[in-house]
């Protein structure tokens, strides 16, 4: 498969003798169990649990390269500094625009200490949200490719792994929600960090509803923030959509009991099937009673 290069990506760096223990105390990722090479999801939360950032992380050298949204970097910058008071952490942007996913044999090439077009490269950190998913993809810092977003797009929306802004509104979605608590991106044992109390409650309690789905119909698909429903109650809205195959975060206590009880599932006029990633491990509720459990 061809290397994507996403131009939308900036990065920053977080260094410094206290850098771990910095980022450990902050963030929703377990940072001293992050590995070598592997780029690991992670959260700035509010203290209401809510996703006020999102990002990647993978360790670089003797620190931390933090890989998000262009429009949301110098947001987190500026959030990260107004953290760090007097701690012996040193943060800045990087020079370089946009990071480079690669997949299938391009990947391979890389792993193996070779670019995609066969010289000596950047190894990259390879994204632990799709090695969950059975799939290795490696991400790079600047431009190593020239393959379509769509591919790439194509490819998270068939493994269900949602992006902000195109399947979800910061500040609106829980980690719970975009499914952090399986994909890495989210700790349960590290000990406090910005709103860990309402997250490891919602854990403990089991009260997450609203989960990452994948969205199929037989036809094209409406777009992005078109509502699902299940006779007139909505679900949730669609998030990316690629032809007939899109994601979407719903319901999924609603769902459960309208698929038990044979009510279509709509997302717009179009009818629609939903399926929660299996790598997730989740299943629908199958009746009325366990969806209202």
């Amino acid at each position: 498969m061809p290397a994507v290069f996403l131009k939308n990506r900036s990065l920053l760096t977080v260094s410094g003798a206290e850098a771990q223990s910095f980022l450990q105390n902050l963030i929703t990722t377990d940072i001293a169990a992050l590995g070598p090479d592997e780029a690991r999801p992670g959260a700035l939360l509010t203290p209401q649990g809510k996703i006020l950032f999102d990002f990647m992380i993978w360790r670089e050298g003797d620190g931390y390269t933090i890989e998000t949204d262009t429009d949301q970097r110098d947001g987190l910058l500026k959030r990260l500094t107004m953290y760090k008071l007097r701690a012996a952490v040193t943060l800045a942007p990087r020079v370089e625009q946009g990071i480079t996913v690669s997949w299938g044999e391009d990947a391979d090439r890389i792993e193996n200490g070779q670019d995609s077009q066969g010289a000596r490269g950047s190894q990259g950190a390879w994204d632990s949200r799709f090695a969950k998913a059975g799939v290795t993809l490696i991400r790079r810092a600047g431009k190593h490719g020239d393959g379509v977003q769509a591919l790439y797009d194509a490819l998270r929306i068939r493994l269900g792994i949602v992006t902000s802004g195109s399947d979800f509104a910061l500040q609106d979605a829980f980690p719970h929600d975009v499914l952090m608590d399986f994909n890495g991106g989210l700790s349960f044992r590290k000990g406090c960090y910005v709103g860990q109390e309402v997250v490891s409650r919602m854990q403990h309690r089991g009260t997450a509803r609203r989960r990452v789905v994948t969205v199929s119909a037989i036809t094209a698909l409406p777009g992005t923030g078109t509502e699902i429903t299940a006779a007139g109650k909505p679900l949730g809205t669609l998030g990316s959509v690629e032809g007939n195959h899109g994601l979407a975060i719903v319901r999924i206590d609603r769902a459960g009991a309208a698929m038990a009880a044979g009510t279509p599932l709509l997302a717009g006029e179009t009818p629609v099937s939903l399926v929660l990633p299996e790598w997730s491990g989740l299943a629908f509720p199958t009746s009325a009673d366990e969806a209202s459990a």
